[in-house]
C-alpha cells in the first residue's frame, strides 16, 4: 500500500443518535487516531455522510417515518447528519453526502478518488451490515485494493457485525482486514499483523458457531 495512491474513507461516522451504537466513544478515539495519522503520512481522509430530506424528496421506498412526518434517521432538518465533533474534517477534506447505503451510488466518490490517483481504500464506519459493507463491495466492483480497519465498524448487533465481515471476506477477493492499532503500525513502516481470507467463501459459518468463525479469523487479534 502506497500512501500517495491511498484514500481513508470513514463511512457516515455521524451523529446519528437512534442508533445504539457498542463501544461507540472507544471507536471515534481511535478513529480520530488513525486518521490523524493518515493526514500524517499524506493519506486523504474522505468522510461520507447519509441524508435523508426532512420534505421526503428522494427517500428510499419504505424509509421509516416519525409521527410527524419526518425521517426517522438522518433527517437533514436536525444535526442527526453531521459528523462526530471528535472526529470532524479538517478545512478542504471531502465530505461526500449520500442519499442511498452505498458512498458510490449516484456519488462523485469514485471522481473523487481517481482524481487524486487513488488505488486502495482503507475503510471504516457504520453500519457494518449496511452502508459499510455495501460501501466496500461498489469499491471492490470498481477495482479499489480493500482495506478494512474491523474494530472501527459497528452495528447494532454483534451477530449481524461479525457477519458482515465474514461475509465481505469471503466475497470480497482483494479485501485484507486489520485492527486500527495494526494499521497504524503499517503506515509507519513498522512491523503489524493483518488477515487475508484464504480465498473465495473460505470463511464459512453457520449459527451455532458465527461467532468462533470470527475470532478465529478476522478477529483473531482482537
Amino acid at each position: 500500500m502506497n500512501p500517495a495512491t491511498t484514500a481513508l474513507i470513514l463511512i457516515d461516522m455521524q451523529k446519528e443518535t437512534n442508533y445504539e451504537l457498542p463501544e461507540l466513544d472507544g471507536i471515534l478515539a481511535k478513529t480520530k487516531t488513525l486518521a490523524d495519522e493518515c493526514r500524517a503520512q499524506g493519506i486523504p481522509v474522505i468522510y461520507t455522510r447519509q441524508i435523508n430530506r426532512a420534505d421526503q424528496i428522494g427517500l428510499s421506498k419504505g424509509e421509516p417515518i416519525t409521527s410527524d412526518n419526518k425521517p426517522y434517521y438522518y433527517n437533514d432538518d436536525s444535526d442527526a447528519v453531521e459528523i462526530f465533533d471528535e472526529i470532524a474534517p479538517k478545512s478542504g477534506e471531502i465530505v461526500i453526502d449520500k442519499y442511498r447505503w452505498s458512498a458510490f451510488f449516484e456519488t462523485s466518490l469514485d471522481l473523487m478518488l481517481r482524481g487524486q490517483g487513488i488505488t486502495d481504500v482503507i475503510m471504516a464506519g457504520f453500519v457494518t451490515d449496511g452502508c459499510l459493507m455495501t460501501s466496500t463491495y461498489d469499491a471492490y466492483f470498481r477495482d479499489y485494493q480493500v482495506h478494512m480497519v474491523h474494530d472501527l465498524t459497528a452495528t447494532t448487533s454483534q451477530g449481524a457485525h461479525m457477519a458482515a465481515h465474514l461475509m465481505m471476506g469471503s466475497w470480497i477477493y482483494n479485501i485484507t482486514f486489520y485492527r486500527a492499532v495494526e494499521m497504524g503500525r503499517y503506515l509507519r513502516g513498522e512491523s503489524y499483523q493483518s488477515f487475508a481470507p484464504a480465498g473465495p467463501d473460505s470463511l464459512q459459518f453457520e449459527s451455532d458457531h458465527l461467532a468462533q468463525v470470527f475470532h478465529e479469523t478476522i478477529g483473531q487479534n482482537t
